[in-house]
């Protein structure tokens, strides 16, 4: 059977159904393993077998954060022993970090991950510094997702999955032709105490004031969607850890200016919520290198608790405005809760007059 590619010719996984075994990976910080998330880690397990799903931990993912964080080789291991398994359907990240781009030497010009990812393409889910491992596999031809993490939603301290994000995630089930993201009714504060004694404890929320704010634009702009965690792109760019610009340009994680031609870019904030300052050297990055000469829109997530929300929004008017782009700003992704899910390379299309972000083509095969 032929292979499914999306609009920017990346393989398309199939979607999950009841009985899959997904694995639980973890790329970047080694928190899950950390006996501190112990309580956290049994939730996340239990909100999978509600969704019918059979978890995989892989061999390292709980090994710890000072394990991890000197061995990237064996997390590296983990991806590809996810990869490699006919009997795993999805993977899962538990949670960011910032050195996941440690990673790629282990990975990128191994023939086993690139014969899987062809004969086998799986569903892969997460955000913040996994965007370098939704980059490296977008380079390696796979679709992948910046979703829902185990850590972040699927162990949701609460009595539940926070209703939005637990949508999302069961979208991750479905064959729907197209999928409009839509404004979330509420919003959420970011917990500030994750220890046992918070079970079962709401988090404090917010109605929606804002809804999705289109700063600049008119009609509909299309185009496939690339980014994430604006701080990691800006990492590939600008060496804030030893060999990171060096290892991106050896495997061409940072796409070239020319590949984010005719691109929707998606960028948001994490939860370090930059200065002000420091988003506009970020955005003022990213024109340097070429990317906002070639996009055709720009989509902005909320920031967390909403700080700077007012802040970002002019400056994100002012750095793009030499090329006139098309903004919509206060898109539930990334960082703030809850969250979307929003596929690499999928087409979507923004309608600047109605104010409306949809996904114009199925998430799966």
């Amino acid at each position: 059977m032929r292979p499914h590619r999306n609009a920017a010719g990346r393989l398309k996984p199939r979607p999950l159904t009841k009985g899959d075994h997904v694995a639980i990976v973890s790329l970047s910080a080694g928190t899950l393993g950390e006996p501190v998330a112990a309580h956290q880690l049994k939730l996340g397990l239990a909100r999978l077998a509600v969704f019918g799903l059979t978890p995989k931990i892989m061999p390292n993912a709980l090994a710890g954060s000072a394990a991890l964080l000197a061995h990237p080789e064996a997390r590296a291991a983990d991806l590809k022993a996810a990869l490699l398994d006919p009997e795993i359907s999805g993977i899962i990240c538990a949670i960011g970090g910032d050195d996941t781009f440690r990673l790629a030497p282990y990975l990128m010009t191994d023939p086993d991950v690139v014969k899987a990812i062809q004969d086998q393409p799986k569903l892969v889910t997460g955000f913040s510094d996994t965007t370098i491992d939704h980059l490296m596999l977008y380079r390696l031809g796979l679709q992948t997702f910046y979703g829902p993490n185990f850590l972040n939603d699927l162990a949701e301290l609460d009595q539940s999955m926070l209703p939005y994000t637990q949508a999302t995630f069961a979208h991750y089930f479905d064959t729907a032709a197209r999928t409009q993201i839509c404004s979330s009714p509420v919003w959420y504060e970011e917990r500030t105490d994750f220890s046992p004694a918070a079970l079962g404890t709401p988090r404090v929320r917010h109605p929606e004031t804002h809804g999705f704010e289109v700063l600049r634009g008119q009609g509909v702009i299309s185009g496939p969607l690339l980014g994430g965690c604006l701080e990691s792109l800006d990492d590939l760019l600008v060496d804030h850890l030893p060999q990171e610009t060096e290892i991106s340009q050896r495997f061409g994680i940072m796409p070239s200016p020319t590949e984010w031609a005719g691109k929707i870019l998606f960028i948001e904030t994490s939860e370090e919520r930059p200065a002000p300052a420091s988003y506009r050297q970020m955005l003022q990055h990213l024109q340097a290198f070429g990317v906002f000469d070639q996009v055709v829109a720009v989509v902005a997530g909320k920031p967390q608790n909403e700080r700077y929300y007012a802040e970002y929004k002019q400056i994100l008017q002012e750095v793009t405005a030499p090329d006139a782009l098309p903004l919509l700003f206060n898109v539930n992704f990334g960082h703030a809760y809850p969250r979307t899910a929003l596929p690499y390379g999928a087409k979507a299309a923004l309608d600047c007059d109605a104010g409306t972000l949809t996904i114009t083509e199925p998430f799966f095969t």
